[in-house]
């Protein structure tokens, strides 16, 4: 096992590095930008070192300042957390380059399954359904000759990176030069990668992906399925569950085998995500590899009664799985509500500001992952997550009920956030029902009243 990690991130997810390492005797080092000077990541770990200006070019994506403090606390291996560095194939080369063992997967896999394009290509070739794509975008009239093939509407989607950045909904061939600017321009300035590629849309599916865990001796198991499909309209997820509900027993069996058919495929090693759309009749498709751990991995560790996170380090430090897939079992069920700082009614716009009062959910079932407290500042340079509520019973209306008692007693003040959004899902019958898919939460909880009931024609 490793004597001392650094935590290559920030707020919740720096935390909950932290305190696996700490429950495997790991000593931690956290880096942290000027702004976080005084938040608790610094605090919780064992050395800290300030790593540059609260802009995350010049501090958390600032791979020399990293290094240097990595090597001046004498780390023997670096945790990326997700987002950030976490999928950034040159920064685990680096890494290695230095001597620093990479908590993740091979620089080769990353770049692999990063490149969706190329990721695409794989996964068909190891007999995974993947959503019929053009390849990179070379030219208009390639692009407008694969859509009159394919048919309206399709996807323009970034080849890399993730969360909704570069994605443009094309809906006839009119609006398809457009589209490809904006997706390219946007994808260019999130990524410094503005190549892009189309898929077929598919109208109203489900999201559903597959946690995998492997070691770097072949051994692959999934860890479940969770459901991903209510998410706001630029693509981010805002609620996540497991096991997803009305997914028939064979479909599940089916993603769960062809996501550990996909991570043997490319020699997957570590903690990795698969993700799928689910088409309403019934058929899925390989979305992405996400070749990090998820924001939700929370609902997969309290219904498998498994730390993924201790897993990731084990794994780094050379360890075997000992975890065999038919011990792998639900127990009960979980729901996973993401607490941002983000102004609802004005298209979940990020807020910042200094926080009041905070209070934090407890009791029977409830999982708060969080880096706030009272008095907090909440800058305007990261990203708007504050907490994880994450509530769990022996059944998925348990964990609802739950989740509600849990949303009434959170408490936050000084910024707008998502839970009163949160509360408004919880309420709605399609989604006690469990019928939601990626475009529901637009169109049937953001919509006002009465445009809902035109939809539906009363």
């Amino acid at each position: 096992m490793f004597a001392k990690v650094l935590i290559a991130n920030r707020g919740e997810i720096a935390i909950r590095v932290i305190r696996a390492c700490r429950e495997l005797g790991v000593k931690t080092v956290a880096v942290f930008s000027e702004a976080d000077r005084q938040a608790l990541h610094p605090r919780f770990a064992d050395e800290a070192y300030c790593i540059g200006p609260p802009q995350t070019a010049r501090s958390y994506l600032n791979i020399p300042n990293i290094i240097s403090a990595a090597e001046i606390a004498g780390v023997d291996a670096i945790h990326p957390g997700y987002g950030l560095l976490s999928e950034n194939a040159q920064f685990a080369e680096i890494c290695a380059s230095h001597g620093f063992k990479f908590i993740g997967p091979s620089p080769a896999a990353i770049a692999l399954m990063g490149d969706k394009s190329s990721a695409k290509a794989h996964m068909a070739d190891a007999g995974v359904p993947v959503i019929p794509g053009s390849g990179i975008v070379e030219s208009e009239d390639e692009a407008k000759r694969f859509c009159r093939e394919v048919g309206y509407p399709v996807l323009i989607k970034a080849t890399a990176g993730g969360g909704g950045k570069g994605m443009r909904i094309v809906g006839r061939e009119a609006d398809l030069v457009a589209g490809l600017t904006a997706a390219a321009g946007e994808a260019q300035a999130a990524f410094g990668d503005g190549r892009v590629y189309i898929e077929k849309l598919l109208v109203r599916p489900r999201h559903i992906e597959v946690q995998v865990l492997a070691d770097e001796f072949g051994h692959v198991i999934h860890v479940g399925e969770r459901d991903c499909s209510v998410q706001k309209p630029s693509h981010q997820k805002l609620l996540e569950e497991t096991p997803a509900p009305n997914l028939d027993p064979a479909m599940r069996a089916e993603l769960l085998a062809s996501a550990v058919r996909a991570a043997h495929a490319v020699n997957y090693a570590n903690a990795g995500t698969l993700e799928f759309l689910v088409a309403d009749d019934g058929r899925y498709y390989f979305m992405e590899m996400n070749t990090r751990i998820q924001v939700e991995h929370p609902v997969t560790e309290v219904v498998y009664g498994i730390d993924l996170v201790k897993w990731q380090i084990r794994i780094a430090a050379g360890e075997r799985l000992t975890v065999r897939q038919e011990e792998i079992r639900p127990t009960g069920h979980a729901i996973e509500c993401r607490i941002n700082a983000e102004d609802v009614a004005h298209g979940f716009r990020p807020t910042a500001g200094k926080l009041g009062s905070v209070i934090l959910p407890g009791g029977p079932g409830i999982r708060v992952d969080t880096h706030v407290f009272s008095g907090a500042e909440v800058p305007p340079y990261y990203d708007s997550l504050l907490a994880k509520i994450v509530a769990s019973d022996r059944t998925r209306g348990g964990a609802i009920v739950r989740m509600r008692r849990a949303l009434a007693e959170t408490e936050m003040q000084g910024v707008e956030t998502t839970i009163s959004v949160h509360e408004r899902v919880l309420a709605m019958n399609s989604f006690l029902d469990g019928h939601t898919h990626v475009t529901w939460l637009r169109e049937q909880v953001l919509q006002p009243p009465s445009a809902v009931g035109a939809a539906h024609g009363r």
